[in-house]
């Protein structure tokens, strides 16, 4: 060996200063790696029952939330209904009494046909706003539930990754209030109006309105997870490509699993939404050389 050449099997360091990967982390004072620095080894009974623990504080959340929304459940029914459907409360107020409604008018009042349809629809309302304040302590008791096994830099990923979940969960939110939703009960109010006269049952049309602005809210918690498994070295932005046909598949079968749209179109429109995250994702690794 000629001087200043280091021996082949030398352990390299990563910027990052992770320990335990040969070639990417920093070499254990004796010569091997090292794993984590809080990392244990636990019973499986003990990992168990602090994973039930880190659930039940996101149920607790999730109920005090719904709970905090549950007094203003009519009014974010009544914003909501209206938002995609025409008229107003005050026009469908006198149907609500036994009148009709006036002649004339193409108001879409919510009809009830089951004497718990209302009050299922005040708890299915707060358990949405429950559902999406959740997702960040979800993440976050996730994070807390993994930390002894994870390298420092991969805390700080995970940590960041908390307000990131809302902000996403918002933007699915939005995406379905101001795209999705216009579109659906705009292109099923033109596919039936000439077929039959409408009748908006609330039961069924308020489940369609929470589902799509739940299911979006958890889709776009899709980049979230592909930037931190990448990150943290879980998988690789190959693997992800590599892999591709089979993530479509499964989008496919979670978007017409959960279809309550009469005409079948809605779950094309969530499955093109959930190719087009997982693309761009592909496309953000690579812009970042990950």
């Amino acid at each position: 060996m000629s001087d200043g050449e280091e021996p082949a099997d030398a352990p390299t360091v990563d910027p990052d200063g992770v320990p335990g990967q040969p070639g990417t982390g920093v070499p254990a004072s004796d010569g091997g790696y090292s794993g984590a620095p809080d990392d244990e080894e636990m019973p499986l009974t003990e990992h168990i029952e602090e994973m039930i623990r880190r659930l039940a504080w996101v149920i607790v959340v999730m109920a005090i939330a719904s709970a905090i929304a549950f007094p203003f459940a009519d009014r974010l029914i009544n914003f909501l209904w209206y938002s995609f459907l025409p008229g107003d409360g005050s026009t469908c107020a006198n149907l609500a009494v036994g009148g009709e409604l006036p002649e004339g008018s193409d108001a879409a009042c919510p009809r009830v046909y089951h004497p718990l349809a209302l009050l299922l629809a005040r708890l299915k309302v707060a358990s949405l706003v429950g559902f999406i304040v959740a997702l960040p302590v979800f993440v976050y008791q996730s994070y807390l539930f993994m930390r002894p096994g994870l390298y420092p830099h991969e805390r700080r990923y995970y940590l960041s990754s908390v307000p990131t979940s809302l902000l996403l969960a918002l933007v699915g939110v939005a995406f379905a209030y101001f795209l999705v939703l216009p579109f659906l009960f705009t292109y099923f109010l033109y596919y039936s109006q000439e077929a039959a006269e409408i009748a908006f049952g609330l039961t069924e049309t308020f489940d369609t309105i929470l589902l799509m602005i739940g299911l979006f809210a958890a889709i776009f918690q899709i980049p979230l997870f592909m930037m931190l498994a990448v990150m943290m070295r879980v998988t690789t932005r190959q693997w992800l490509v590599d892999k591709r046909l089979y993530f479509w598949a499964g989008f496919a079968g979670v978007a017409f699993l959960f279809s309550p749209d009469p005409t079948n179109f809605a779950p094309f429109v969530v499955v093109a939404t959930m190719i087009a995250l997982y693309e761009l994702t592909l496309l953000l690794l690579r812009w970042t050389d990950r």
